[in-house]
């Protein structure tokens, strides 16, 4: 199976990925690693991609998948199976992986220094601007000891967006005017970069270990989902987990 994994300086037992596109089930426009029950692919394809995947992870507890709202809830993960309404959630609890799905938002996947709690946020702009990032290193003690990845997202080259959310960037802080160009192709709108947006709100917080940003899944369209380029597609996951055993 084809996983892009952290390339962080987290804990060896940290276990931290995004699925890509490939290796799954689900037929057209879903092909074929689809993960998102709510996204109208076949049911049966969605269950049997995540069995899969968290058959060639080697987890035997129950994920905490979310019900993604764009918004700045964050709850702790659980293995019982429930789904809950969030945009981020976090565990302590080994074996127990926090789980966003994204086709274009900003997954953001965050542990400590010493590996003992772990977290994944999803960060489309309206979450960033309304804090989800902020909202989940609320949960961790000092946000100068939190290692942050940044997985694949719509790159900056692809984003569009007009004034109305430049403006509420800046309006919060000065230094986002820096992640927004004029669009090449429609002076009235702007290209906004949001990894960038992301490092910007993560290191006003104090965190200093930020990785990745590395990806555009419009561009990339062989090993990734893009609602902006397809609108009807497919979710990649990406997950974080404290490896069973590891903390004694």
């Amino acid at each position: 199976m084809k996983l892009i994994r952290a390339d962080w300086q987290a804990p060896d037992h940290i276990h931290a990925l995004t699925t890509t596109r490939l290796d799954g089930y689900s037929h057209a426009p879903f092909a074929s690693l689809n993960l998102g029950t709510h996204v109208g692919d076949d049911p049966e394809a969605v269950a049997q991609n995540r069995q899969i995947l968290l058959q060639a992870l080697g987890l035997e507890k129950t994920p905490q998948w979310l019900n993604q709202v764009h918004g700045v809830q964050v709850v702790e993960a659980s293995d019982d199976g429930q789904v809950r309404e969030a945009d981020g959630c976090w565990s302590e609890q080994p074996g127990v992986a926090c789980v966003v799905m994204t086709a274009d938002c900003l997954p953001v996947l965050f542990c400590d220094t010493r590996g003992r709690k772990v977290a994944a946020a999803h960060a489309g702009w309206r979450g960033l601007v309304d804090g989800v990032l902020e909202q989940t290193l609320s949960v961790f003690e000092k946000p100068g000891d939190v290692h942050v990845w940044l997985g694949p997202a719509i790159g900056p080259l692809a984003f569009e967006v007009g004034d109305e959310v430049r403006a509420r960037f800046i309006e919060q802080q000065s230094a986002a005017e820096s992640a927004f160009v004029v669009s090449p192709t429609d002076p009235s709108k702007w290209l906004a970069d949001l990894y960038r947006l992301a490092r910007l709100r993560l290191e006003a917080q104090g965190v200093t270990q930020i990785s990745g940003g590395d990806y555009c899944t419009f561009s990339e369209s062989d090993y990734f989902f893009s609602y902006r380029r397809d609108g009807q597609t497919g979710r990649m996951a990406s997950l974080i987990w404290i490896e069973p055993g590891a903390l004694g």
